[in-house]
């Protein structure tokens, strides 16, 4: 057994599932200014995998699944399962950002200094302010 401290485990990676991860990767490049990882050689579709490539913090990842069922939030038959947060300073400003990107204002909104959308794909994700 090693005598050097133990490092907490820090979160490197989320992944999504989703039909197209081109495009879902696509949508999130827009909403976050990050960009998507080049593909190399890989035409285009071949690919089941794809990454953000983001400066700091974890990386977003996307991963095809072809009998992908999109999420029923807030209830149903599917439950979402995970959701992304994403801070901003105008909720206002933040929402049209995203929905400029192709995101969908949940019919539900259950609080005040969040928002809830849906991605292209139907994952639920937030906008919430910072104070």
């Amino acid at each position: 057994m090693s005598s050097a401290p133990f490092a907490l485990p820090r979160l490197q990676l989320f992944a999504l599932d989703c039909p197209d991860p081109l495009a879902l990767a696509a949508f999130y490049s827009r909403v976050t200014g990050c960009a998507v990882e080049p593909l190399g050689d890989f035409p285009p579709q071949d690919v089941n995998w794809i990454e953000l490539v983001m400066e700091t913090g974890a990386t977003l990842a996307f991963q095809k699944v072809d009998s992908y069922v999109a999420p029923t939030w807030p209830e149903g038959a599917v439950p979402q399962q995970a959701h992304l947060d994403f801070t901003v300073s105008d909720l206002d400003v933040g929402e049209e950002h995203v929905l400029a990107a192709g995101a969908i204002k949940a019919a539900v909104q259950p609080g005040e200094t969040f928002r809830v959308y849906l991605d292209p794909v139907g994952h639920p994700f937030c906008l919430v302010l910072t104070s």
